[in-house]
C-alpha cells in the first residue's frame, strides 16, 4: 500500500481554510481574540506568510501522523516490517501482505470512516492538548472551547479526506 501524497498535501491545507472561517471575527474570531488578550494591532503587524508557510508545514506533520491512525492497512506494514522476506518480491512474507491487502485493503476506507477517527482524535487528543495547556495558562474555558473544537473539526475534516481518498 503506497502512501498518498496527494491527500496528505491536501489535507494540510484544512488547518488554513478551517481557520479562516473558525476564527473569523463573525463566527469565533472575536470571542478568541477577547480570551487570548490578541489585539488587531498585533494581528495587523503579524508576518502572515511566515505564519501561513509554518501552519501548512505543522499540518502536513498533523496530516501524516492522523494517516496511521485513520488508515488501519498501514499497520500491516508496521508490525512485519523487520520479519524475513519483508520488502522481497516474492517472498512468502511479502505474497501474504499482498493477499491481505487484496482481501482487505478497502476496508474502512470511506470519509465517513475517516471522519470518525478525526473526530475521536479531536475529542481525546486535542481537547486534552489545548486543556492542559490552557489550565497551566490560567486561560478560561471559552479559550480552551474554542481552539478544541477548532481542532477537533480539523481533524475530522483531515480524517475524512485522509481515508476516503
Amino acid at each position: 500500500m503506497e502512501m498518498n501524497w496527494l491527500a496528505h498535501f491536501l489535507s494540510a491545507l484544512i488547518p488554513l481554510f478551517v481557520g479562516a472561517v473558525w476564527y473569523h471575527p463573525k463566527v469565533f474570531g472575536t470571542a478568541w481574540m477577547k480570551s487570548s488578550g490578541v489585539t488587531e494591532a498585533q494581528i495587523n503587524q503579524s508576518n502572515m506568510l511566515r505564519i501561513f508557510g509554518l501552519t501548512y508545514l505543522l499540518g502536513l506533520f498533523a496530516s501524516l501522523t492522523l494517516g496511521f491512525l485513520v488508515v488501519h492497512q498501514s499497520h500491516v506494514y508496521s508490525i512485519v516490517m523487520n520479519e524475513p522476506g519483508f520488502g522481497e518480491e516474492g517472498s512468502s512474507l511479502m505474497v501474504y501482505i499482498e493477499d491481505f491487502m487484496q482481501q482487505y485493503g478497502s476496508n474502512f476506507r470511506t470519509f465517513k470512516h475517516g471522519a470518525f477517527h478525526g473526530l475521536l482524535t479531536g475529542i481525546t487528543f486535542a481537547l486534552p492538548l489545548v486543556g492542559i495547556l490552557g489550565l497551566f495558562e490560567r486561560r478560561s474555558w471559552k479559550y480552551i472551547g474554542i481552539h478544541a473544537g477548532y481542532w477537533t473539526l480539523t481533524l475530522t475534516l483531515m480524517g475524512a479526506l485522509l481515508s476516503g481518498w
